[in-house]
Parts: structure tokens; sequence; C-alpha cells
């Protein structure tokens, strides 16, 4: 089993392409193609983590946080980043990080919290944008089915709770070869006049490869004609967040001490509570104030994330109760959803859950 072979099946929960543009995801460390003896999941890498590592014989940390965001131009050990690429670089460790790409996975880490507070009819809070794009092919129309069966199967043609979805269009196609052409129709030379259907599917652009192998895998011309556009449409089940209901209205308190005994929080700050009562709850791991605004559009009652600053709290503005429950608290789960994922696939494999907490953040 190489590392490739774990991060493939990785990327098929988070897609490095769902990651947003600031971040560092995917293999910061290490060869693609070095056997796995072990696996470390972990929510941060830091030195400590390595050592967890090397004593557990996990040659592979995949971690939820990346340890390098920036470029590094020196490598002497003056800060904790270097410190930790050096210790695994020097003991053959290698680091996979997922963050945005798993931030914005429907199977997520938003998931995991809504998943934790009990939240049903769940979906996401901030869909996003610029993931969904459109190939326009011409094709004979014998081969048009089989074309449309192929590239179903390699994921294309997906709309929310549908699939097999395309649109078709018979005509006329032209074309003539010249002397080093190879026509798989008419003669070099000679104008053609073929039937041809034009077929449009939709995919997730992190498909983008396979389905143009696809494409020309199962085309019969020699040049195959299409276009591939990218759209503005947003995609309902990928993005930032998530926002559910209640399985029955609770009271704002005993809501609210609950969650600190679900995320083991000896705190939580929050703005004003203006209801006694509350039933949709939007969430986001990490730090989320950016997304506020999408929560009070989303008529949530209260919206659960992190990192919040003094005034934020003043955005409720007496439309929703903001809950700062800390960026380690909310995003803890994280690591169970990955060695649980993992676990799933690779049963014969030693896939170890981190016992070190890495919150950097105390509470007296």
């Amino acid at each position: 089993m190489t590392i490739k072979n774990i991060t493939d099946y990785l990327e098929e929960l988070a897609p490095l392409s769902y990651a947003e543009g600031f971040d560092n995801v995917g293999l910061l460390v290490g060869d693609f193609q070095t056997k796995v003896t072990g696996i470390l999941v972990a929510l941060d890498t830091l030195e400590e983590t390595i050592d967890e590592a090397i004593e557990k014989n996990c040659n592979l940390v995949v971690s939820f946080h990346p340890i390098v965001f920036k470029g590094l131009k020196k490598f002497n050990g003056g800060n904790y980043v270097e410190r930790v690429v050096i210790k695994a670089i020097k003991n053959d460790i290698a680091i996979y990080a997922t963050h945005t790409a798993l931030d914005n996975s429907h199977l997520g880490v938003s998931a995991k919290m809504a998943e934790v507070i009990g939240l049903v009819n769940t979906k996401v809070l901030i869909p996003q944008k610029g993931i969904i794009k459109k190939l326009t092919a011409y094709v004979p129309h014998k081969d048009a089915e089989n074309l449309r069966e192929a590239l179903f199967t390699s994921g294309a043609g997906n709309i929310g709770n549908y699939d097999h979805c395309s649109f078709n269009i018979k005509g006329e196609g032209t074309f003539r070869g010249n002397e080093d052409s190879n026509p798989a129709i008419g003669n070099k030379g000679e104008l053609h006049v073929e039937a041809e259907t034009l077929i449009s599917v939709i995919f997730e652009k992190h498909l983008e490869s396979k389905i143009l192998d696809t494409l020309f895998k199962h085309h019969p011309y020699e040049e195959v004609a299409y276009e591939i556009v990218t759209l503005d449409n947003i995609h309902q089940n990928i993005g930032m967040g998530m926002i559910g209901e209640l399985q029955d209205e609770k009271e704002i308190r005993l809501f609210l001490n609950e969650l600190k005994g679900l995320f083991g929080l000896s705190v939580i700050r929050h703005s004003k509570i203006i209801k006694n009562k509350i039933n949709k709850v939007a969430v986001l791991g990490g730090s989320g104030t950016f997304a506020i605004d999408q929560a009070k559009r989303a008529s949530a009652d209260i919206y659960i994330t992190a990192d919040f600053k003094y005034h934020d709290f003043y955005k409720a503005e007496n439309q929703i109760v903001l809950a700062d429950i800390g960026h380690y608290e909310s995003e803890q789960f994280t690591k169970n959803l990955l060695v649980d994922y993992l676990t799933e696939k690779f049963t014969n494999f030693a896939i170890i859950l981190s016992e070190k907490n890495t919150n950097p953040i105390n509470y007296i």
C-alpha cells in the first residue's frame, strides 16, 4: 500500500480542488510512492505529533490543518513549522493535509458538527460557486448512447438527487480531412456531412481529466470537437458550513448547556439571547466570522462557530444568537471522521487516532 493509494481515497471524500485559494493542502512532505507502515490521524501536525508517529510506527500523518501555509525560505529550526518539517524528513514521515478541501465536503467538518449536535434536514450553508463545469461534444448518432453512458459512469450528469442528466440535439456536422488525416468516417480530402448528436453534460471540476479521458476513449473521431465551460451555478452539496433543525424545539439555555457537554466545553462566548426557544441551527467548523450574514439570511436561530472578535458579536443585531465554542473545539471530531472513513476502506491496515491534544489555548 503506497501513500498514493491512501491519498487517492482521501480525495474521493475531499477533492483538493474543493480547497479555498489561500490554502495549502495535499501531500506537504513525502513521496507518493512510499509504502505505508501505518497512518496517524491528527488535527494538527506538531513535533509531538511526529514523535507519536515514530512511537507507533506510522510513516504517514494525515492532518486536518496544514503545517506549512506559506513557502519556507530556510530550514534551520528557527520556528515550530521548520522544526516539524525537519523532524518529519529526518524520520521519513510523510504529512498530508485536507483542511478546507474537507471543510467544503458535504461529509466534512461542519457535517460532523451537525451530526454530533443531532441536526436533521441539513444542507450546506454557503454553497461553493465555480465548481460545476459543462462539457459539450459532438458525436455520430450511432455512437451517442455509448458515449453518454461512458460519461455517466465517469461521474458526469449528476444534478442534486438526479443522475444520468444530459441534453441532446440532433443535427449535421461537416468536416474535411487533409492529407495527413486518418478519418474514421469519410475520406481524406473530401467534404463529409455526418448526422451527429450534440451532447451536453455537467460534472464537478475535479473530474475533468477523467471525463476527458472517457470522451477521447469512446469517441470514434480522430479529432474530437468539444468545449468545456465553468458555470456560475452553485453546487448545493459542496461548500462551507451546514444548517439544519433540531429534532424538537429547545429552550436555548438548555441547548447551550447540552452543547458544552457534547463538545467538552468549559465556556461558550455568545451574543445576547433574543428568544427563549430555538430550532434552526447553523454551524461552521473553525473560523466562521465570514458566514454571519449567511446564517442570518438562512433564518438560523443560532450560529455556532469560532474565533469571533469583540465587534463581531454586534453583528447579531438582535436577529440571531452567535455562539463561539472555540476553534479547536469546533473541529475536534474531524480526526474521528477521517479515521472512520479510512478504516472503512483499509480494514487490515493500522490507522491510529492521535492521542495528543494540540489545542494551543488553555482555560482557567
